[in-house]
């Protein structure tokens, strides 16, 4: 079993996602930009765990921990975006996960390296059969039967990115905020109508597909992930809360699947 201290890092569509492990504990979790190959290269150069900390922005009281570990420090590597992962092959102690190291069955080639993670962590977590809901950029349902057989899922755009599309390809339409609370339906301005269209046709679409999966699969657990988790949550509590009270949330499902895969080396 993988004992030592290690990186996880998933590069998403928007930004990288960190987690520092010991052995099978996760510590701590953090986001940054994508950052550029110069930054490859110094966390490379690192020679002690206080430099490696340091690099990172990062101290030994944040992460708790004063062990030390191997050097150059091990990263494993989950992305999303291949020129990014081509950029952090260049790191000397770096293993890229891959879709065949999960162990769910039925996968198709082009199936999300993020979406097996994330269902993985979860099932592994709660039980099967599991349907698990990313609130990223791209929103996604992925999910599993008693066996551990992927039934499938879908993709649409986030949250953020349907409202930005707005602003983006239309004349006029302005930019706006998401908000801590569910909008009125009907709104009479334009930032509130952006707000209310893309936000309850969201929702009628989880509530769809949600119903869906209980038709088929009454046990199955739900589980929630994804940087607009929090929003969603806050909408479907306002809106389906007979739904909202049954999704478990949990912001590091894909860390949970890579755990998973990396301690059992």
């Amino acid at each position: 079993m993988y004992s030592e201290i290690w990186l996880a890092l998933i590069i998403g569509n928007s930004r990288l996602h960190w987690g520092w492990f010991e052995g099978k504990t996760l510590y701590h979790t953090w986001n940054t930009e994508r950052l550029p190959k110069s930054f490859v290269y110094q966390l490379s150069q690192c020679r002690t765990l206080n430099e490696i900390l340091n690099s990172l922005s990062l101290t030994p009281h944040t992460l708790h921990t004063s062990h030390t570990s191997e050097v150059p420090i091990s990263i494993f590597l989950a992305s999303v975006v291949p020129s990014q992962t081509a950029l952090w092959l260049t790191y000397p102690n770096v293993s890229v996960i891959t879709l065949d190291e999960i162990p769910l069955k039925s996968v198709y080639p082009t199936l999300g390296i993020d979406r097996a993670l994330a269902l993985w962590g979860a099932g592994v977590t709660w039980g099967f059969p599991m349907l698990v809901i990313d609130a990223g950029t791209a929103l996604t349902f992925t999910g599993a039967d008693a066996n551990q057989n992927l039934v499938g899922g879908a993709i649409l755009p986030g949250l953020g990115l349907q409202i930005a599309t707005l602003t983006q390809k239309t004349g006029q339409l302005p930019n706006v905020e998401l908000p801590q609370d569910l909008p009125q339906r009907f709104a009479v301005n334009t930032p509130e109508a952006i707000q209310s269209g893309v936000i309850y046709s969201l929702l009628a679409g989880i509530k769809d597909f949600v119903e869906a999966w209980w038709q088929s699969f009454p046990q199955s657990k739900i589980t929630i992930t994804g940087g607009d988790r929090t929003f969603l949550m806050n909408y479907l509590q306002s809106h389906i809360p007979q739904i909202a009270a049954n999704i478990i949330v949990e912001p590091n499902l894909v860390f949970w699947g890579m755990q998973e895969i990396v301690t059992s080396y």
